[in-house]
C-alpha cells in the first residue's frame, strides 16, 4: 500500500509539472482553448498569485488528498468483514488523536506565512502614476481619467460581426478600451451604479468588486505593451456575459498622444474682422449696428430724418 500511494504520487506530481510545463504555450492576456493551467500574468502581483498555487497550494492539497485516499483504501482492503471478522476493543489511540491535530495545525502555519506576504503584496500599493475610475453598468463599464482630466466614456461589448471582422476575441472586446501606459503603477478605483458588478483582468492578477455606494480599488504595474481581457465577474443580470474588459497597454509616447486625441481643445471661436468688429464697437457704443457695418455710400438704408419736437411759440392773443 505505501508503495502504491508513493507511485500515485509521483505520477500525479509528474502530470501536474508537466502540464504546468505546457502553460508555456498558453496565450497571453486571454483564455487559450482546451488549457487547464491559470493564465499567464503580465504584472508582479500575478507571478506571485500563481507561484503561491503552483509552489504551496496545489502541492499540499495533493498530498493530502492521497493521503486520505490511500487511509480509505487500506481500511476498506484491511477491516473490512470478511478480512477482520474479530473487530479490536480499544477506541482511542492519543499519539494518534495528536498528530491529527498538530500536524494540521502546522500545515495551516505555513501557508498562512505565504499567503499574509500575498496579501500584504496586494494591499501594500506604490505611489500610484495614474487614477482611473471604473463604474460599472447594466450592462457596460464607464471609464473616467481624473488625473489627465478625461471625462467618463462608455465601454460595450463589440458585436460579433465586428469582432469577426477585426479578428479579435467575441465576448472579450469591448468598444472602448481601457487604455494604460505600461511599467507605471496604474490605480482603479472600482464602483456600481445600479447593482454589484465585479472588475477582473486575470493576467494582472486583479479582481474587486464593483458596488454601489462604495469605492474599491485595485492597482497593477503591466510590464509589457500589449492587449488584456477581463470581465465582470458578478452575476449582475440578464447580461452579466456580455459586459467586457478591454485593456491596451500602450508605450509611454503613445499613451501620452492617446490622451492628447482625448483632451484635444475645442476650436477657438473666429475673431470677428472688419464690419463685424465695427458692429460690435458700435453695438457696445450704443450706436445702431446697420449704419456702422454699412458706411455712407456702400448701399447703407437710409436713416429718417428726425422730426423736431421743440412745440411752437404760442400766439399772443388779439387787442379788443
Amino acid at each position: 500500500m505505501r508503495a502504491l500511494a508513493s507511485g500515485i504520487a509521483a505520477g500525479a506530481m509528474v502530470a501536474f509539472w508537466g502540464v504546468t510545463a505546457l502553460a508555456a504555450e498558453d496565450r497571453i492576456g486571454m483564455p487559450t482553448p482546451g488549457a487547464i493551467d491559470l493564465q499567464p500574468g503580465v504584472t508582479q502581483l500575478r507571478d506571485d498569485a500563481i507561484w503561491f498555487h503552483n509552489v504551496i497550494l496545489l502541492p499540499v492539497i495533493t498530498v493530502i488528498t492521497l493521503f486520505v485516499l490511500a487511509l480509505l483504501v487500506i481500511v476498506v482492503v484491511r477491516f473490512n468483514r470478511k478480512s477482520n471478522p474479530v473487530p479490536a476493543k480499544w477506541s482511542h489511540n492519543t499519539a494518534i488523536e495528536i498528530a491529527w491535530t498538530v500536524i494540521p495545525v502546522m500545515i495551516l502555519l505555513v501557508i498562512a506565512l505565504f499567503s499574509f506576504r500575498l496579501l500584504f503584496a496586494y494591499n501594500d500599493m506604490p505611489k500610484p502614476y495614474m487614477t482611473v475610475k471604473a463604474t460599472g453598468y447594466q450592462w457596460y463599464w464607464g471609464y473616467e481619467y481624473p488625473d489627465q482630466k478625461i471625462p467618463e466614456y462608455i465601454s460595450n461589448i463589440l458585436p460579433e460581426d465586428k469582432a469577426k471582422a477585426k479578428g479579435v476575441p467575441y465576448m472579450l472586446a469591448a468598444t472602448e478600451p481601457l487604455v494604460v501606459p505600461v511599467n507605471q503603477v496604474v490605480q482603479v478605483l472600482v464602483t456600481g451604479a445600479d447593482v454589484i458588478h465585479a472588475f477582473a483582468v486575470p493576467s494582472f492578477g486583479v479582481i474587486t468588486d464593483a458596488i454601489p455606494g462604495k469605492v474599491n480599488h485595485v492597482w497593477f504595474k503591466v510590464d509589457r505593451v500589449g492587449v488584456f481581457y477581463g470581465n465582470c465577474r458578478e452575476l449582475c443580470g440578464v447580461d452579466h456575459a456580455f459586459m467586457p474588459i478591454e485593456v491596451h497597454v500602450l508605450s509611454q509616447p503613445d499613451f501620452d498622444a492617446w490622451v492628447a486625441s482625448k483632451t484635444k481643445p475645442a476650436a477657438p471661436a473666429a475673431t470677428p474682422t472688419g464690419p463685424e468688429r465695427e458692429a460690435a464697437a458700435a453695438a457696445a457704443a450704443g450706436q445702431p449696428a446697420s449704419a456702422t457695418v454699412n458706411g455712407p455710400g456702400a448701399g447703407a438704408t437710409p436713416q429718417p430724418t428726425a422730426l423736431a419736437t421743440t412745440p411752437p411759440a404760442p400766439t399772443a392773443p388779439a387787442a379788443h
